[in-house]
């Protein structure tokens, strides 16, 4: 019969084998998924919704962007 510190050696080595795997497991899904994430962006893959978040803020243009428009259309001269 086992005495009772040989099961509890046993219970601890299976706990421990059991704690190896899950994070080498673990780490390899990691590894996985940075490689994923990583990866060049190829055109096509990605999807886009293509809209504005807050299209309403183009209705009217500040006086920022209608100096720099005047300045790139040559009125400002």
């Amino acid at each position: 019969m086992l005495s009772s510190t040989e099961v509890t050696y046993m219970i601890f080595g299976l706990s421990l084998l059991a704690m190896i795997w899950y994070i080498t497991n673990r780490g390899r899904a990691n590894l996985a998924k940075a490689k994923e994430d990583a990866a060049p962006a190829i055109a096509g893959e990605d999807q886009l919704d293509g809209a504005a978040k807050n299209p309403e803020q183009f209705d009217e243009p500040d006086d920022d962007a209608l100096e720099e428009m005047a300045k790139l259309l040559g009125e400002d001269e």
